[in-house]
């Protein structure tokens, strides 16, 4: 498997690409008013009384929905697809990343960064799983590999869809300076921004009780859980580790439902979207037939539906940079390389 570098494959699709597909997708901002308006009226209805309890679980994932979408529209936000200017980029950044209380001036070193930057890297991507390495030399590492990594068959991985995005997002706030993610200022910024989200949600609690609370909030914060998780956790746990960073390699996109499609501003399209950051993922499916017209053999995609479920059987260690270990049992499975597909249900045969 021979690696090429990102700028590789944009030298040469972006001749080919229509001038239009580089524009800020103005129109995204629109999801804005409709997610808040809808949360909003939805808390009041439940604060209210309007809303008959054995209903309240419905209004809770419809809120969970929005609040999954609001973080959609931030995350493209913040790249630079929806508008160009800096400040109003941080204002619906913050807005976006509300449900889950993370400040853009974090997502933006972590995130868009590190992580695009360096993605499945050894000792740069903060969002890559551990090595063996990593795996053996920390009590932590194993802790939360065994007990809440989706994988190796444990339903108990099912708890990093429910909560991990929350999760990882304070541990990057309280890990940013050590990390290196952020200066002094720059994360003394990060926990300013928190702080007002924090704030946000304890007056909504405040004004709407614990239990009506439970229902707008708590409940729909699991429901978004979920839904990002569930892309994230796809987007490159079953690819390979590389030393150089290849997105047809390290990263997998995943195809839903039209109307997921849709109400996840395309979040799919994530080999697109490493390939063009600032590019808004309305124009993924352009830039994907691209790819399949170029590098057919190279491009890899799969059904959400199929890449969970390969998650849950497959290991989220990486013993070499192709595969994938369960340091309890020794059982490996190699990770999803280019022309070869899915990773298969049962372990390799021991190497």
């Amino acid at each position: 498997m021979e690696l090429r570098p990102l700028s590789s494959y944009v030298r040469e699709l972006r001749p080919v690409l229509p001038p239009e597909v580089f524009q800020p997708a103005r129109s995204r901002l629109l999801w804005l008013p409709v997610h808040l308006a809808a949360i909003a009226a939805m808390i009041v209805a439940v604060a209210s009384g309007w809303v008959p309890w054995f209903a309240a679980p419905l209004v809770s994932l419809a809120i969970g929905v929005s609040l999954a979408g609001l973080t959609f529209l931030g995350h493209e936000t913040l790249h630079g697809g929806v508008v160009r200017s800096k400040r109003l980029r941080r204002v619906v950044g913050w807005l976006g990343f509300l449900p889950f209380v993370v400040s853009p001036r974090l997502w933006m070193a972590w995130h868009n960064r590190e992580h695009h930057g360096h993605t499945n890297e050894v000792d740069r991507d903060p969002d890559m799983y551990p090595t063996r390495a990593a795996y053996d030399g920390s009590r932590l590492v194993r802790v939360v590999t065994d007990r809440f990594a989706l994988g190796g068959r444990r339903w108990t991985g099912v708890l990093s869809l429910l909560f991990g995005f929350t999760g990882q997002s304070g541990q990057m706030l309280v890990w940013a300076r050590r990390r290196g993610l952020l200066d002094a200022r720059g994360h003394r910024v990060a926990i300013a921004e928190t702080a007002l989200g924090l704030a946000v949600w304890a007056t909504v609690a405040v004004l709407v009780g614990p239990l009506a609370f439970l229902f707008v909030y708590v409940l729909p914060l699991v429901v978004a859980n979920w839904i990002v998780m569930a892309f994230i956790l796809t987007n490159h746990g079953l690819n390979p580790q590389t030393a150089i960073n290849d997105p047809l390699v390290n990263s997998l996109s995943v195809t839903v439902p039209r109307v997921a499609d849709w109400l996840t501003l395309g979040f799919g399209y994530h080999v697109e979207h490493h390939l063009f950051p600032a590019m808004s993922t309305r124009h993924g499916p352009r830039v994907r037939d691209e790819l399949r017209a170029r590098w057919p053999e190279r491009y890899q995609s799969m059904p959400l539906g199929q890449a969970l479920p390969a998650l849950h059987r497959t290991a989220r260690v990486y013993q070499d940079p192709v595969t994938l270990v369960d340091p309890r049992s020794g059982q490996a499975w190699p990770t999803l390389l280019p022309s070869l597909g899915l990773p298969p249900a049962s372990p390799a045969p021991s190497r």
